[in-house]
């Protein structure tokens, strides 16, 4: 049978079909395989590296390089060239619709139809005649928190209460019994009572499976606890731990196409120059790449001691301690002479925006007075580097490559546009004394504590936190209906700290693996007039839910409980576009509670004098 190529989204390979996640194709469901199989004995080619990411390295505690992952392509003969992601067909069974046998990878045997389907051959006498019913792959799989995923152990489901006694060995069926569609896994030769139910099985992990579908050998230490069988599209089966950060200046600010540029880049011409026998060897290396680059021996021997002394960062020392505090200072930083083809391109709003709040009425002039600055990012360039999967919401991360000792991981650079504002300080620092918002926000704390959230920074929930984040919820659906992209694609990311001054940032932004990755409409709404319109509508959005007053007075709800007065009618987005997995979200930290007399952070905003 000839390999199937199924084409995905470039995003979606560090997502929902990253490694160990299971995709569908045309025909088959199939696993994807570790990144140690991406490419030949696991060398990858030098092309696929992200340069200029020192500081996202530094400040997502990343040591191992970063790399594309690798891009096929078909041409009119559907025939695929160039390094492909490899995948294995999984579950290694299939279901006949008709009479309900097991078939294990019956795609190995003769058994296609015309229309390119296989069939059931389960009747008695001739092996080549049987019901002719057609085969599914299983829609049941086997995982286990510690990240193993295995075919369903069928056998042992159907011996769990009675014996097989045949001889022949084991004849498995999956029927469904009673009203309820519980199904029953049994051996359907004569004189045989073996079955077993099916969603009762709750035993350890079966010995003699492998940790993965693609890895043959058990592995090396048996692990403990349940292994729980669920359906293929179940959110247990797969999850991915994917890491983000901005590039900010001065890796943002770096020229491309220059002289320095291209040997910093090029680690072979550099290692080749280091392994210079004598100055004669070097000099002829030196005059090939001067040559290949059309320059001068000057202008290689100066990218050299460019390089020497730093380049890129020269030195700096990055805050990994706090990603989320360089790129704030990157973002409230002005910087006058910037280019557009920089990966980091903020225009200041400020002085417009507090200029024009003075001609609005003062209703919104007290909304004006909430923000503290107004920037339209025009250009950014996230970094997003797939850490890992689980499995059957365990915790333990399962590295990409099974073992964690590849030199590199699979990372993305994606290119967007955005809008940053602040909130004013000293109205955040009056609002947020308020004890009835701590001990709210000290609810949620505590629930987080027993619930498993993966995030890339430590979080402190706090009122502040809680004020922006549903702040940030409220703004995302606000600009699906004004920039032109679903919310689906938009993202938002927090800046919230109470320490070295205080950080109270929103950045709402979108960003794609494409050259420009902008289509200019999100920038857009940076301009004064057109985001005060939509601030408004967000503050306005958020006071009232078509299911209040139940939304409202609501005590917990969600993933652990982590949400208090948020639903799907009112606060919640596309997960894709929450950092915080839709939790953490209350109406109330933004537009207060009459009842409970907490005041809106409006509220505080000084009135015209």
């Amino acid at each position: 049978m000839t390999p199937e190529a199924i084409p995905v989204r470039l995003s979606h390979l560090l997502t929902q079909c990253s490694v160990g996640s299971i995709v569908r194709g045309q025909r088959f469901l199939m696993v994807v395989q570790d990144f140690s199989k991406w490419y030949p004995r696991g060398q990858v080619p030098t092309s696929r590296q992200i340069h200029y990411v020192d500081q996202v390295r530094s400040a997502l505690g990343i040591e191992q390089k970063l790399c594309r992952p690798p891009v096929a392509s078909v041409d009119t003969n559907n025939k695929v060239t160039g390094f492909w992601i490899p995948a294995v067909r999984f579950p290694r069974w299939m279901l006949c619709r008709r009479c309900g046998k097991l078939h294990r990878t019956p795609w190995k045997e003769e058994g296609w139809d015309d229309r390119g389907t296989l069939t059931c051959h389960a009747g008695k006498g001739d092996s080549k005649k049987g019901c002719g019913g057609r085969l599914e792959q299983v829609p049941w799989v086997m995982v286990h928190e510690d990240g193993y995923l295995a075919d369903v152990p069928w056998w042992r489901i159907a011996t769990s209460q009675y014996k097989c006694t045949c001889p022949e060995g084991p004849n498995l069926t999956v029927t469904k019994r009673g009203n309820l569609g519980q199904r029953i896994v049994s051996c359907r030769n004569s004189k045989c009572n073996a079955s077993g139910p099916l969603t009762l099985y709750r035993k350890g992990y079966p010995r003699g499976t492998s940790e993965q579908p693609w890895i043959r050998q058990e592995p090396a230490e048996h692990p403990a606890g349940e292994a729980l069988i669920v359906q293929v599209g179940d959110v247990r089966v797969h999850g991915s731990v994917v890491s983000r950060a901005l590039v900010i200046p001065p890796e943002s600010r770096i020229r491309k196409g220059t002289i320095v540029d291209r040997l910093y880049c090029s680690s072979d011409s550099r290692h080749s120059i280091d392994a210079a026998r004598n100055k004669l060897q070097r000099k002829s290396i030196l005059r090939k790449l001067a040559g290949k680059w059309h320059c001068t021996l000057k202008d290689i021997q100066a990218a050299l001691n460019e390089i020497q002394r730093g380049y890129p960062l020269y030195g700096k020392k990055v805050d990994s301690d706090d990603p989320l505090q360089s790129e704030y200072r990157a973002l409230i930083t002005e910087v006058p002479d910037f280019r557009e083809d920089e990966d980091f391109v903020t225009v200041h709003r400020t002085a417009a925006w507090k200029s024009h709040g003075e001609r609005r009425p003062e209703g919104l002039q007290r909304t004006v007075r909430l923000v503290s600055r107004l920037i339209e990012v025009r250009r950014l360039q996230e970094i997003a580097v797939l850490r890992g999967f689980t499995r059957a919401g365990g915790s333990t991360v399962v590295p990409p490559d099974l073992r964690g000792e590849s030199p590199w991981l699979p990372a993305l650079a994606l290119r967007g546009e955005g809008v940053f504002f602040t909130i004013e300080e000293s109205l955040i620092r009056q609002w947020e004394a308020q004890p009835i918002l701590k001990q709210r926000a000290g609810t949620l704390a505590i629930r987080l504590e027993d619930h498993l959230l993966r995030l890339d920074h430590e979080l402190q929930v706090s009122p502040r936190f809680l004020l922006l984040h549903t702040l940030a919820h409220g703004l995302i659906r606000e600009f699906e209906a004004q920039a032109g992209y679903s919310a689906a694609a938009i993202r938002e990311r927090i800046y919230c700290s109470t320490e070295n001054g205080g950080m109270a940032g929103i950045l709402i932004y979108v960003a794609v693996p494409d050259k420009l990755g902008s289509l200019g409409g999100l920038a857009e709404l940076a301009r004064p007039e057109r985001f005060l319109r939509i601030l408004r509508a967000a503050l306005d959005a958020l006071r009232w839910c078509s299911l209040d007053p139940v939304c409202m007075r609501h005590r917990g709800h969600g993933p652990g409980l982590l949400n208090l007065a948020a639903c799907h009618a009112c606060t919640l987005v596309p997960e894709t576009s929450c950092a915080y997995s839709n939790c953490l979200l209350d109406r109330m930290f933004v537009n207060g509670d009459p009842a409970l007399a907490v005041r809106s952070i409006l509220d505080f905003a000084p009135r015209r004098a």
